[in-house]
């Protein structure tokens, strides 16, 4: 199957965004709705990717102050995970940043995930909050100085 990764802003972007959201995170991982729903996508920049006709995953970007950006969000449909959807997910909105010129971007993913994110170089810093049964950390890449 051929994936395809777009980079948007936007209405359309963020309506994508939260159906995949509220399926993997809600439905399926039990987190609550408003926590998903933060009031960030507006000002963000959303990864989705689109395969069968479809999006079959997003991820999103938000730039904060300082030059500095949250990655987060990242979720995959659970018929397609396993095929390298994520890794390229997360690799566009890298090269996002790298465009937009942010110099650090922190990401707080579920402690099971840490190996994935030290693929693309992010580094542990400490465990986080616990949001419903799942444990999160806090990873930090350092882009430039």
């Amino acid at each position: 199957m051929k994936i395809k990764i777009k980079v948007a802003q936007g209405l359309a972007s963020i309506i994508e965004s939260q159906k995949i959201r509220n399926e993997v995170f809600v439905q399926e991982q039990g987190i609550p709705l408003d926590l998903d729903l933060d009031g960030c996508d507006d000002n963000s920049y959303h990864s989705l990717a689109y395969g069968n006709n479809q999006v079959v995953g997003t991820a999103r970007l938000t730039l904060i102050e300082n030059n500095k950006a949250v990655l987060a969000r990242v979720a995959v449909l659970k018929d397609f995970r396993g095929l390298g959807i994520a890794s390229k997910i997360v690799k566009e909105l890298l090269l996002q940043a790298e465009k937009l010129n942010v110099g650090k971007i922190d990401i707080y993913p579920h402690e099971y995930l840490k190996g994935f994110y030290e693929t693309f170089d992010f580094k542990y810093i400490d465990k986080s909050k616990v949001v419903g049964n799942h444990q999160l950390i806090k990873m930090e890449k350092i882009l430039r100085s």
